[in-house]
């Protein structure tokens, strides 16, 4: 099936591409909502900018769409960029990589639905720390590109998801219920290698803004 895949650059949606293409899909391309409103309801922000970058790495075409991230309104420009992806590239179906999250799969899928596609969600109520295990096994490099809960801090700007990071997840977890692969906005991600990319996303943290338990690293390409 051609399928379109909204991308973010985080490792949700890259690893739904990453299975969407193991399981016989075509990724005729990616979509990018770039959103005025760091808060949206629907879409990633943190790291949004690479994204033009990642998709020369994996040799497929990007849509990107703007949008004022205003709730529910946003979902308009959603349409339209589907609605381009499907006029363009002959989509038959859309890919996320939503695990959890019933706000944005419902309204996807409604759109979906409208517009004659089907909606496919990889990842779909897949355990979160088996997720993370399985990013690791699978050899995908993610970095953490922003946090947004206590008891998370500055100091986890820019660290890697590796078996350390689980141990400290899965910990949090139960102490303060945080959600281990990020579900609840604790945390997003920037994929800076993995099978689909030609080589490697360099980058290096160049700073990190924010206050209290909400903060947002800065990378540069190397």
């Amino acid at each position: 099936m051609k399928i379109a895949v909204l991308f973010s650059g985080g490792k949700d949606s890259t690893y739904a591409a990453w299975f969407a293409k193991k399981q016989g899909h075509e990724i005729s391309c990616l979509i990018s909502i770039t959103s005025k409103n760091k808060e949206s309801f629907m879409f990633h922000t943190p790291g949004i900018e690479f994204t033009k970058k990642q998709a020369k790495l994996m040799e497929i075409p990007l849509i990107v769409q703007k949008t004022e991230g205003e709730k529910e309104i946003e979902l308009e420009d959603l349409e339209k960029a589907i609605i381009n992806a499907k006029k363009k590239f002959d989509i038959e179906g859309v890919v996320t990589g939503a695990v959890g999250s019933v706000y944005q799969a419902s309204r996807i899928k409604k759109i979906c639905d409208k517009l004659g596609l089907e909606c496919i969600n990889p990842l779909w109520q897949k355990d979160q720390i088996e997720l993370l295990k399985d990013l690791i096994k699978d050899n995908f490099e993610i970095i953490i590109s922003a946090v947004a809960a206590y008891p998370l801090d500055r100091t986890w700007v820019g660290r890697k998801i590796d078996k350390e990071f689980i141990l400290e997840v899965e910990e949090l977890q139960k102490k303060y219920k945080v959600n281990p692969a990020g579900e609840g906005g604790e945390f997003e991600t920037l994929v800076v290698n993995c099978e689909l990319f030609k080589k490697r996303l360099d980058v290096e943290l160049v700073n990190v803004v924010g206050e209290g338990n909400s903060w947002k690293g800065n990378f540069k390409e190397k």
